[in-house]
């Protein structure tokens, strides 16, 4: 297998790297490694499913927000 070294990683990102290890319990270097396939793996897009979560989230009714709905709102979250 072939090595690769990395220069000049952000503080910011090596933290977050070193988190996401923990919590799932691997080295750093097998951190990167899943990182790096859940990107470069090309999946393909499954339309007809899209397409299928897009009209349920059409399906859902929408309520009309009046002037008087958004005082109430605005009433009720304030102490």
């Amino acid at each position: 297998m072939a090595t690769i070294t990395l220069k000049n990683v952000p503080d910011n990102l090596l933290r977050k790297l070193k988190q996401r290890a923990a919590q799932h319990r691997r080295s750093l270097n097998n951190e990167v490694i899943v990182c790096l396939e859940s990107v470069i793996q090309n999946r393909p897009m499954d339309v007809d499913r899209l397409l299928e979560r897009v009209r349920r989230i059409r399906k859902v009714p929408r309520k009309t927000l009046t002037d008087k709905t958004l005082k109430v709102l605005k009433e009720k979250g304030r102490p």
